[in-house]
């Protein structure tokens, strides 16, 4: 079989990894693609390292042996705990993994404050203290254990969550130093986007790095020869979803969070 035809695996903890697949689906639209949602074992964020490399070895097998032609790591904290012994394991097998997108709040906030809001294993990672090394020197960690949950019940906008995120973000805003950017260092909180930017003055920048990624991605393909051949007019994206629990509450919450029809 012409291993271009085969589809790109994407998982995550949960549904976060969705917002990435979106992305995807988006700047990649002729490739197939496969979602694994782990949601049996979320969330990774408040695991030890060595948990979520276990978890994250186990998706990866699964997804190898059904058959995709590179695997996106769609999820901050899996990544940072399980990448590179991944990449070590399987040297021929393209693997792309998010980091926040702190070099690219550095570029364009070079003086100004910048928040990194990320679960508590990512920030405490040795791949982002050298990514803060670099790029952190107006930047402020900020963990956030609880945060991704709304997400997997489907609440992106309630006031219980505006309430959680009001006190992350107010000693930042009390001290008339308002944040020049904020980064969203969890794919699962690329879908609170829009109530984050709602919180913060109008000039304040929410990044995060799913584009970036899925550029990296596209890049990588192209380097092997395994970008898929043009979809003929019409023909609808072909996506397959694995939701490890729940999958019957799962589905309709990834459909809606994609903005598929039921």
């Amino acid at each position: 079989m012409d291993r271009s035809a085969l589809p790109i695996g994407i998982f995550d903890s949960g549904m976060g990894g969705l917002s990435v697949l979106r992305t995807a689906l988006r700047m990649l639209p002729d490739e197939r693609f496969v979602f694994y949602g782990d949601i049996a074992n979320a969330p990774y964020g408040t695991k030890t390292e060595d948990e979520v490399y276990r978890c994250a070895r186990a998706v990866t097998g699964r997804l190898m042996d059904e058959g995709v032609k590179a695997l996106v790591i769609a999820c901050n904290t899996a990544t940072c705990a399980a990448a590179a012994q991944l990449r070590d394991e399987f040297p021929d097998f393209i693997i792309v993994g998010m980091e926040p997108a702190l070099k690219l709040a550095h570029d364009q906030c070079p003086e100004g404050r910048i928040l990194v809001l990320a679960t508590p294993v990512s920030l405490a990672s040795q791949k982002y203290r050298r990514l803060y090394e670099s790029y952190g020197e107006h930047a402020v960690s900020l963990p956030c254990p609880g945060l991704m949950e709304f997400v997997e019940r489907g609440d992106i906008d309630s006031e219980e969550l505006k309430g959680y995120l009001k006190e992350k973000f107010g000693p930042y805003l009390a001290d008339g130093q308002a944040p020049s950017a904020v980064v969203l260092g969890c794919t699962h909180y690329v879908f609170l986007k829009s109530t984050v930017q709602s919180l913060l003055p109008a000039a304040t920048r929410v990044l995060d790095g799913n584009e970036g990624t899925v550029r990296q991605l596209r890049r990588r393909l192209e380097q092997q020869g395994l970008l898929s051949a043009a979809r003929p007019a019409g023909e609808r994206f072909s996506l397959g979803f694995h939701l490890a629990e729940n999958a019957g509450k799962a589905d309709s919450l990834a459909r809606k969070l994609l903005r598929i029809p039921e």
